[in-house]
C-alpha cells in the first residue's frame, strides 16, 4: 500500500514540484494551499501518513498546524519546510514533534532523503506496534492469521485509551480473551478486573449482583452486598453476554454509564464509581434494537469502539497453530506421548466448519487425545467422523473443495514447521518458492501490505 502524503504550502509552484517529485518516488500525494485546509483534510478519511508543511502560511501556519495534529488519531508525521536562516524555528518544531525539516530552496536529494527517513521510521513504528499487539494478544489467544493480527493491532491501540469497548463475535471465538488483552494493555491493568455473565441470573438477581443491595431488600438478602460495580471501582468490568440483559436492568445500567454512580437495591444513597466497561455478546445488537429488545441509547453507549472477533471458519490458517497448542496441552494433562499435527489431521480439521469455533476445536481435541491410543490420535473421533452427523450449516464439500482444503492444510503445516521461513517451507513441500508464493496468494495467506 502506498504511503499517503499531504503537501501544505501557499506557493503553488512548490506544491507542483513536490507532488511530482514524491509521486515519481511511488507515493500518493494530495496538496492544499493553507493550514486551515490541511486541518480539514486531516480530519477526513482516509488518514494521511505524512504531512509536509511550509512554516509560513496564511490562516494557520506550520507551527500551529504541528501543534493541532497531535490531537488526531492516528497522529500523522510532520516535516516542515523552512526558509534559509530559520534554524531556530526548526529546532522549536522538532521539540513540538516534527520528525524533520528541510530548507527552501531545496535540493531533490535532500527532500527525498528526509521523506524516506520519515516514512522508514513510520513503517518501523507501525511494525513494532503490530508486533506488540500480537505479543499481548498471543498471551490469551493462539493465531497466525492476518485477520487476528489486525485485531491484535486494534487491541494494542484501544487498550490504553479509557473508552468503552463492545466485543462481538460468535460463541466460542474468544471474546473474553480479547477483554483480558484489553485490560493488560490499559492503565487499569493492576486494578480489579471483574467479570459478570448477564445471562447467568434472573433479572432481579442480576440487578442486585451488579449494583448491590441492602440487607432485606428482597427475599434471601440476609446481608448487604456492595455489587460488582463497586468491586470494580478504579478497574474494569466485563459484561459478558450483555445482549441478554432485561429492559429494567438495561435502564439502570444506562444511568450508571451516564452519571458515574450506582444506587444499590433498597438504598437511597448513590455511590460514585470509576469503572471502565467492556461488553461482549454473540447477539446481533442492531437487530435486537430493531426488535425492541435492547435500548438504542445503551447500544451506542456501549459501542464507543467495536471489536469483532472473526469465526474460525474465516481464518482456517489458525487451525494448525491451534491444533499444535491444544495437542501439546492435552498430552501433558493426560500424561500421554505428544501427538503431531499431521497432514491427515489438518485435512480433517479444514474439512469441518467448526460452528462452535475455537471452543469446539478445543473440546474436540481434548476428547480425541483422552480417548486415543497412546501417541496415536484417532481421527475418527473428530467432528465429521463416521460416528457423527455433520451439522446442517456444514454442507458436504465437493472434490475440488476437499483437494484445496487438503493442499491449504499442507501449506499451513509446512509454514508452521518452518517457523514462517518460506524457502524452508517450499523445500519441505518439494516445490519452488515461486509456486509457494502462488499458493499463499491463492489461499489468502499473505499479510496485508506484506511483500510477496
Amino acid at each position: 500500500m502506498k504511503a499517503r502524503v499531504l503537501v501544505a504550502d501557499d506557493d503553488a509552484g512548490v506544491r507542483y514540484t513536490l507532488r511530482g517529485l514524491l509521486e515519481d518516488d511511488g507515493l500518493e500525494v494530495e496538496e492544499v494551499g493553507d493550514g486551515e485546509a490541511a486541518l480539514r483534510r486531516l480530519a477526513a478519511e482516509p488518514p494521511v501518513d505524512l504531512v509536509i508543511s511550509d512554516l509560513r502560511m496564511p490562516k494557520v501556519d506550520g507551527m500551529e498546524l504541528l501543534r493541532r495534529v497531535r490531537a488526531l488519531s492516528p497522529v500523522p508525521r510532520v516535516i516542515l519546510i523552512t526558509a534559509h536562516g530559520s534554524e531556530r524555528h526548526a529546532v522549536e518544531a522538532m521539540k513540538l514533534g516534527a520528525v524533520d525539516y528541510f530548507r527552501k530552496p531545496f535540493e531533490v536529494d535532500d527532500v527525498l532523503a528526509v521523506v524516506r527517513r520519515a516514512l522508514g521510521t513510520l513503517r518501523l513504528e507501525a511494525e513494532n506496534e503490530r508486533l506488540a499487539g500480537e505479543v499481548n494478544l498471543l498471551r490469551s489467544l493462539v493465531f497466525v492469521s492476518p485477520a487476528m493480527s489486525r485485531l491484535a493491532l486494534l487491541v494494542k491501540r484501544v487498550g490504553p485509551r479509557d473508552v468503552t469497548v463492545l466485543i462481538t463475535g460468535e460463541s466460542g471465538t474468544g471474546k473474553e480473551r480479547i477483554a483480558e488483552a484489553l485490560v493488560r494493555a490499559s492503565a487499569r491493568a493492576d486494578r480489579p478486573f471483574v467479570r459478570f455473565n448477564c445471562a447467568a441470573l434472573t433479572p432481579e438477581l442480576a440487578e442486585a449482583e451488579l449494583f448491590g443491595h441492602t440487607r432485606g431488600a428482597f427475599t434471601g438478602a440476609v446481608r448487604a452486598r456492595q455489587g460488582l460495580f463497586r468491586e470494580a471501582d478504579g478497574g474494569t468490568l466485563l459484561l459478558d453476554e450483555v445482549g441478554e440483559l432485561d429492559p429494567a436492568t438495561q435502564a439502570k445500567l444506562l444511568r450508571v454509564l451516564q452519571e458515574g454512580e450506582v444506587r444499590p437495591v433498597g438504598e437511597d444513597k448513590a455511590w460514585p464509581v470509576d469503572v471502565r466497561i467492556l461488553a461482549a455478546t454473540h447477539r446481533d445488537l442492531v437487530q435486537r434494537v430493531k426488535e425492541g429488545c435492547f435500548r438504542e441509547d445503551l447500544f451506542y453507549r456501549l459501542k464507543v469502539v467495536n471489536l469483532h472477533v472473526p469465526p474460525l471458519r474465516e481464518r482456517p490458517e489458525d487451525l494448525a497453530a491451534l491444533a499444535k497448542h491444544f495437542l501439546a496441552r492435552f498430552a501433558e494433562r493426560f500424561h500421554v506421548p505428544s501427538m503431531q499435527v499431521t497432514p491427515e489431521l489438518m485435512a480433517r480439521l479444514t474439512a469441518w466448519r467448526w460452528p462452535g469455533n475455537v471452543r469446539e476445536l478445543e473440546n474436540a481435541l481434548e476428547s480425541a487425545v483422552a480417548m486415543s491410543p497412546d501417541g496415536t490420535l484417532d481421527l475418527s473421533l473428530l467432528p465429521g467422523g463416521p460416528e457423527q452427523e455433520r451439522p446442517e450449516e456444514a454442507p458436504r464439500a465437493g472434490l475440488k473443495e476437499k483437494v484445496e482444503a487438503y493442499e491449504r492444510a499442507l501449506v499451513v503445516a509446512a509454514l508452521e514447521e518452518a517457523h514462517g521461513n518460506r524457502s524452508e517451507a517450499a523445500r519441505l513441500l518439494d516445490i519452488g518458492r515461486a509456486t509457494l508464493h502462488d499458493k499463499l496468494r491463492k489461499y489468502g495467506l499473505v499479510r496485508e501490505g506484506e511483500a510477496e
